[in-house]
């Protein structure tokens, strides 16, 4: 019996190669990648029935890569795997469009049962959040989340490089977009919340989940 395709995305190569084991005996791990932009690629390619990704990876961190990997295959199932216990990295991802979230430490407990209910059209939610994750789904988004929210996708993509250190030029070439592109974006942001420097934009990142510390 053909078993499931799964591409599995985290930057720590030690911890993408200790879940191999995990996986091995219900799933055909097709592929290990360590940044978000190879992760839209290599599942372009591979084309997995399921998508384990972290929240923190370089270049597009893993909820953003979600709604990408969603357009270029809407079956694809996906599972954040992450050491982010805040609920509402969990909410996000799920309206992103992933099926299931599973807190790191859990990973040999839970990885498996969030696959296979990802798998059989079920949502899973590590047991630790769900109160959580539901009762900040009742109440609405947060003002955290609002504000987050409020930049478009293409503006996330370059707050995300910005913060990494990427200079206006490298990101134009990274997405085939002019540098001067790259500012007005860059610009609109500060203006928009008040962003005085560079040092604020990237606090501004990691405090809206854009970069991990």
């Amino acid at each position: 019996m053909t078993r499931p395709k799964v591409l599995l995305a985290d930057d720590h190569r030690i911890v993408a190669e200790g879940l191999k084991s995990l996986l091995a005996n219900d799933f055909e791990l097709v592929g290990i990648v360590e940044d978000g932009r190879s992760l839209i690629a290599a599942a372009k390619t591979l084309k997995p029935d399921v998508v384990v990704v972290d929240v923190s990876m370089p270049h597009l961190n893993g909820i953003d890569a979600i709604p990408l990997l969603r357009k270029q295959d809407p079956h694809v199932k996906i599972v954040i795997l992450t050491m982010h216990q805040d609920p509402a990295y969990a909410r996000r991802g799920l309206e992103a469009g992933a099926q299931g979230f599973v807190l790191k430490h859990s990973a040999a407990d839970e990885l498996v049962l969030a696959i296979n209910a990802a798998l059989k059209g079920h949502t899973f939610i590590t047991p630790a959040l769900t109160r959580d994750v539901l009762k900040g789904t009742r109440r609405g988004v947060g003002a955290k989340e609002k504000s987050e929210r409020a930049l478009t996708p293409r503006q996330r993509e370059i707050l995300q490089l910005l913060a990494e250190g990427h200079s206006a030029k490298e990101i134009a070439a990274a997405l085939a977009i002019s540098p001067r592109t790259v500012e007005f974006h860059k610009y609109q942001i500060m203006e928009l919340h008040g962003i005085r420097s560079n040092a604020e934009l990237i606090h501004f990142a990691i405090k809206h989940g854009v970069v991990g510390m």
